[in-house]
Parts: C-alpha cells; structure tokens; sequence
C-alpha cells in the first residue's frame, strides 16, 4: 500500500472536483440524437530495460500492497492511481523513478514507476500496485520481503528534494486536533496540514521552511508521538 509531512495530497489519496453541466438542447422529434465520440488514452508503453542495466541504489525491506481506497484518486505525482497498471509507492525515492523489485522468496521480478508516497507503516519500504502485487506474489500472503533497484531516476536521490514530515494516522480526530495545534505553536515557519485519509483516519504533515531535508529530519527526531512519523519527499 500501495499510502510525508507535507503540503499537499498522499499517496495513501484525494477529491475531484464536480463541475455543474447545463443540460443537453432538446432535439426535434425528426432529428436524430448524434452518437457520442469517445476517445481512449493510449496506454502507456511497457517499462523495458535491460538485465544488466546500471544500478543507482539498492533497498531490501518488506513489501505491502494498495488497492481499492487508493484506485481512481489522484496519487503524489498529479496521475490518477489505477491499481491496475504496474506502479507503486516510496517514501523518499524522487516521483516517477523506475525501479525492478524482486520478491526474495519467489524470485519473481517486475519493473514499476513510482508515482505516489507510502506506505505509512514503519517495517515496510514499498507499497506495490494490486497488478504489481500479482506479478509479484504479494498479493494473497499481503506482504513479502523484496529487493528495490533503481534503475532511473528524474532527479538524484542522494542530494537536494523537497522534504517534509507526515504523522499518523490517527482514528481520533481530536488527538490529530491537539497534536497539530501544539506543532504550529512550536514551528512558526513550518506548514502544518491536517487531512482525513480515504480509509477515514486523521494525518497531519509538516512542511518545513524551504523544505530542507535537513531540517525535516531535525523536526522528525525532535516530535514526540505514539502515532507512526516518517520523513517523506515531496517531489
């Protein structure tokens, strides 16, 4: 699950807007109603890359899956989340990176493109699409260890980024309430965001001046909280 403190929308998830459509003209009863035109997207060409393509970073951790709450809300890179294609979330690897990720019991393999944040749970490091969750045998048991390897990445991993802090989630809406009250107190420069996940539990995120990664990490060892925290890269 396939699920930051910052300021804007989570992987683990956000609202589209309705806008209001005057209606249709009538038609003369001698006129026939024309057929609607309707276009497909095309669908996007298949992750390709050699076997022995360069690795730039290499990850081993527990691997979850994100479905259902998650398909057809717009995910952290501005694309709408189909939990049919072969995509999944990280926490801090830059948005739309190709990664191959290979479940170490089964050895199955897939290449994915990054496009949300999450997962939000402290022992686990990717949060898999359900195709890619198929693919890659996680799907039935939920979670299983895997290896990431990056293979390309639209900006570096290790320097620069925009960074911020995400805390929770909290079922009490009035634990979330108190906490962020006592946050924008202590951190006058600091953004601090309060947000209902689709699964209906309270997050709060922080982002920080300039959104320094350094700075980010300075407010995830100084906050006190028995909710999860996670240091979480916005771009």
């Amino acid at each position: 699950m396939c699920c930051t403190i910052f300021l804007a929308g989570c992987s683990e998830h956000k609202r589209p807007l309705q806008a209001n459509v005057p209606p249709a003209p009538q038609l003369a009863p001698s006129v026939p109603a024309a057929q609607p035109t309707v276009s497909t997207p095309a669908e996007k060409p298949e992750i390709s890359f050699p076997e022995d393509a360069p690795v730039l970073y290499t990850e081993t951790g527990w691997a979850s899956w994100y479905g259902p709450a998650y398909h057809q809300r717009k995910g952290s890179n501005g694309e709408v989340y189909d939990m049919n294609g072969m995509t999944a979330a990280h926490r801090t690897l830059p948005l739309n990176s190709i990664v191959r990720v290979t479940n170490l019991a089964t050895r199955s393999s897939a290449l994915l493109r990054i496009t949300d944040r999450g997962p939000f749970v402290n022992d686990r490091v990717i949060d898999l699409s359900k195709a890619a969750a198929i693919k890659l045998d996680v799907w039935r048991p939920g979670t299983a260890k895997v290896k990431i390897e990056v293979l390309e990445t639209p900006k570096p991993i290790e320097t620069g980024g925009k960074w911020c802090v995400q805390i929770g989630g909290f079922k009490d809406v009035q634990e979330a309430n108190r906490l962020k009250d006592k946050l924008m107190r202590r951190y006058h420069t600091a953004q601090v965001l309060q947000f209902t996940s689709p699964i209906g539990e309270e997050w709060i995120r922080i982002k920080v001046l300039q959104d320094d990664k350094k700075r980010a990490e300075e407010v995830l060892q100084e906050t006190q909280t028995d909710a999860g925290i996670f240091l979480v890269r916005l771009d």
